[in-house]
């Protein structure tokens, strides 16, 4: 049994994510004087940056409606062009033909999870897709990845979760799950992140099952 993180696991999103707010901006024609406010954005919420984008910059709107078009910028590379990782196809295939039973455990949207992985061609691999969205709680509680326990029938020991941030991985480690560390260019450095997982993948074209 395995459960697959979504983005920086097997797509290739970070990059997309890390843009956005410049990338949302230019769209509004702001295109001067944002490192220091990008800078300041990381740790927040979508909500918080749209709310300094709209003091900083001046942009019409209200904090929930410069969000909402946040996430349609979002929602559309995950329809268009956010690609999966290089390797993952084949490694997904492997583990579906050797009978294991795996889902997606994601905070994305369900609904962009669906079209982003049917549009990859990788959907039909996974039982069911998981959003935090639908527990209520983000990867910092056990509670998606118990939800996703629950729905593929198997104890936590049973179940592999494959995972790109460290919190994530603690929490469903402290939680009873076998954990693989999967590499992505992330803020945390590749030998800190493998050492708090059972396994870790650096790589899905050289990754054994």
């Amino acid at each position: 049994f395995a459960i697959f993180d979504m983005d920086g696991t097997l797509v290739d999103s970070m990059g997309f994510w890390r843009r956005l707010g410049r990338e949302y901006l230019a769209s509004k024609g702001v295109t001067e004087h944002v490192d220091a406010v990008l800078e300041r954005i990381k740790p927040m919420t979508m909500s918080e940056s749209a709310a300094l984008f709209i003091e900083v910059f001046g942009l019409a709107g209200t904090p929930a409606s410069v969000a909402a078009e946040m996430n349609g910028v979002m929602e559309a590379h995950y329809r268009q062009d956010i690609p999966l990782k290089p390797g993952a196809d084949e490694y997904l295939r492997r583990l579906k033909r050797a009978g294991v039973r795996m889902c997606v455990a994601s905070a994305t949207a369900a609904e962009l999870m669906e079209a982003c992985l049917t549009r990859l061609g990788v959907a039909d691999c996974f039982a069911f897709l998981l959003s935090c969205e639908e527990v209520g709680c983000g990867k910092d509680r056990p509670d998606v990845y118990l939800e996703a326990a629950r729905r593929l029938g198997a104890p936590p020991e049973e179940i592999a979760v494959y995972e790109d941030a460290g919190y994530a991985l603690d929490t469903a480690r402290r939680a009873g799950f076998y954990t693989v560390a999967v590499r992505d260019g992330g803020r945390e450095g590749w030998e800190a992140l493998a050492a708090r997982a059972h396994e870790a993948v650096s790589d899905w074209n050289t990754a054994e099952l």
